[in-house]
Parts: C-alpha cells; structure tokens; sequence
C-alpha cells in the first residue's frame, strides 16, 4: 500500500478515536454531572477536597470543567483558596482515568496490552507522586504568610501563584463576580481539531439521545457502548497500522531525538496538548503508539509531563480573559504541573520511578486482568469516595 494513502487511513483513524473518546467522555458526563455539581457541598477539609477534585473530574471526564467549577467558587467566596488547591491537584489525578481506560482496548493481546496499560499508568504514577510531594508542603507552610485570598491564608504554591497573578492583574481584591466568566467567557481561541471532532460527536450523539426531555439512562449507556467500541476498533487498526507507516529507521530516529533530551518530549506534549485543549487526548494518543513499540516507556514519558504543563495553559488563557481570582487558581495549577516537572524529573531515583511502578503494575495486569479492573475502580473511584466519607462534612 501507498505510504500516502496509508497516512490517510491513519488520519482517519486517529478522528475516529478522538470523536470516540469524546462520545465516551460526553455518555459518562451525562451520568454523572448532577453528581458532580452535588460533591463540592461536601467538603470538609484539604484531604476532602483532593477526593473530591478526582471524583468531579472522573464523573465529567474533564479537569476544565471542575477547574472551571473550582474558580466559580472562589471568586463567589463559597470555597476557601486553602481547600481549592487540593480540589486542583485531584483534578490532575481524575483527568489521567481516561487514557487509563484507552488501554483496556489492547486486553485482547497480552504484550501490546502491558506495554499500553504501562504507557497510560505512569501519566497516573507522576500525578499522584507529585500530589504526595507538594500537597503536604502546601499544608505545611499554609501559616507561613500574610498574605490572604479570598480571605483565607495560603501555602507555598498558593502564595506564589497570587503574586505572580498580582503582576498581570492588580484588581485581586474585586474579582469575586468576575471569576463566573471563566466558565462563560474562557478562551477566545478555539481548537479546530477540538471545533471539527466536537461537531461529529454532537451529530452522532443527537441521533442516539434523540427525543423530547432528558436522556434516558439506556440511551446513554447505548452512547458509552458505541463510543467504547469505536476506540477498541480504531485501536486495533492504528496500531497496525502505525507500525507498518513508520518505518524501522524512522522509529529509531524519533527514540534517538528523545532520548537526547526530555526537554524535545516535554515541548511535544506541551504543544500537542494546547492545540487539541485536552491533555486526555495527548495521553490517550500515545497508548497506542507504546503499545505498536514505536515508542519506548521512557521516551514517552515526558511528552506525558509535557501534556500535563499543556492543559494549564487553556486554563491560564481562559483565566486571563476572566481575570483576577481565576488568574490566582490557573497559576497555581501551572506552578504545581511546573514545579513538579522542575524537580522530580531531573532527579535521577525519581526520574523513572513513575515508569516502573507502571510497568510493575503491568505485569500484573497481563497475568490477571482483574488487576486492571480493580486498579482503576480502586484508584478513581473507592479511595476518592472514601476520601469524602472520612474527610467530608
């Protein structure tokens, strides 16, 4: 076959997986954002808030969306900034179940199947290592300042972000009514690729929940089931297909251009993250191309951190037309992505550490698929709503 008629195929079906992947976000979030809305009336405290922030995000199948919630918040002076940053840092956990589920996809084929789950988990590895650093520092030094936002005292990460968000915006202490226009207002660019796949899915979603009044609950589930199938289907034949398009000689040139630097895979991710606006869309790209061997773990894993710094960045735009308290919580949550780039990944004991505790989990899953199961309910969904039951009001 043709390289340019197999590029078409490959084009073609990556906008099947990512009108998919939309479907499948859009049937979980109609089952859950009622649920959603419902779970910021319970916090109680910090550990609530992290819970919580993963639970909302899981339900809506995207950070965007309860960060957006978060900022609303804020700026009306219903949530102290003290229990935000924890519900930001949840956010960055929920947001990687996506790519995670992607994964299951390849259960059929045992290797191709270790390396995705591996390749989706250490997204997952990271965030989690990254919220048991800096959460408890943020805590720690939560007395340490004068400063106060929203009338609540702040840690580390919270200070920071509020001075430098007073150096774009110094009108902080009258933003309550204005942070509500991250929600309306957000960007004034919009992806094309986000634009083109969100019309296909609309479409496709309009005929299955087709009818007067609210989905049904069989409608929507029809919705997930056809969306699940979709990126099974488009999986199988990206991967083949892939592997056949890039050559031996040009996969080894691409391992070689990141294994020089992390920086070359961070930048990848980064950017391939602002142009989509989803880092679920970045992550979930590169299972696929982990488990067709194109990618080793390693290489891939900072175009992982890349995505992780690229979602920040539609958030800060959006705050940045809103202004003022929303500004204060998109600096935090690029600080937070920034601050545990900056120092986890350089450190050597810590650079892969997120890597093999992925391919040791891998290696379970491939011996007993239940394993897969059980991490992903376990991770998202047990422990975040044990989480509010402990911590919660």
């Amino acid at each position: 076959m043709h390289p340019a008629l197999r590029l078409l195929i490959f084009l073609a079906l990556l906008f099947l997986f990512l009108v998919t992947i939309k479907l499948m976000g859009s049937s979980i979030k109609s089952l859950g954002k009622e649920t959603a809305a419902g779970l910021f009336a319970h916090v109680g405290n910090p550990f609530a808030g992290l819970a919580i922030g993963i639970l909302a995000t899981v339900l809506v199948q995207s950070s965007s969306v309860t960060t957006a919630t978060i900022v609303a918040m804020v700026g009306s002076g219903t949530l102290p900034i003290e229990t935000a940053v924890p519900m930001v840092m949840g956010a960055n956990i929920g947001t990687s179940v996506t790519n995670t589920i992607v994964a299951l996809g390849h259960v059929r084929r045992s290797k191709e199947f270790e390396l995705a789950f591996a390749g989706a988990t250490m997204h997952d590895f990271f965030n989690l290592l990254a919220v048991a650093v800096f959460l408890p520092l943020e805590l720690l030094t939560s007395g340490l300042f004068s400063s106060q936002v929203g009338g609540h005292g702040g840690g580390l990460l919270t200070e920071a972000g509020l001075q430098i968000a007073m150096l774009f915006d110094s009108s902080l202490s009258a933003a309550g009514a204005v942070a509500e226009e991250v929600v309306t207002k957000g960007s004034s660019w919009k992806s094309p690729v986000k634009a083109a796949v969100g019309s296909v899915a609309g479409f496709i979603k309009g005929l299955v929940l087709a009818g007067k009044g609210p989905a049904s609950t069989f409608q929507i589930i029809t919705l997930f089931t056809i969306s699940f199938g979709g990126i099974f289907t488009s999986l199988v034949f990206i991967t083949m297909n892939m592997k056949k398009l890039i050559a031996n000689r040009a996969e080894k040139a691409l391992n070689r251009a990141l294994e020089k630097s992390g920086l070359i895979g961070i930048a990848i991710g980064a950017l391939l993250t602002v142009a989509v606006q989803s880092s679920s869309i970045t992550t979930s790209l590169l299972v696929p191309i982990i488990a067709s061997g194109i990618l080793s773990l390693r290489n891939a894993f900072p175009i992982t951190l890349g995505a992780n710094l690229g979602t920040t960045i539609t958030a800060l735009l959006a705050a940045m037309v809103a202004g003022s308290w929303g500004l204060v919580i998109a600096m935090v949550h690029l600080l937070f992505n920034l601050a545990a780039t900056v120092i986890l990944y350089p450190i050597p004991k810590l650079r892969f550490l997120p890597v093999d505790l992925a391919t040791g989990l891998a290696r379970l899953t491939t011996r007993n698929r239940l394993w897969a199961i059980g991490y992903v309910v376990i991770t998202f969904i047990v422990i975040p709503l044990l989480g509010m039951q402990i911590f919660g009001e």
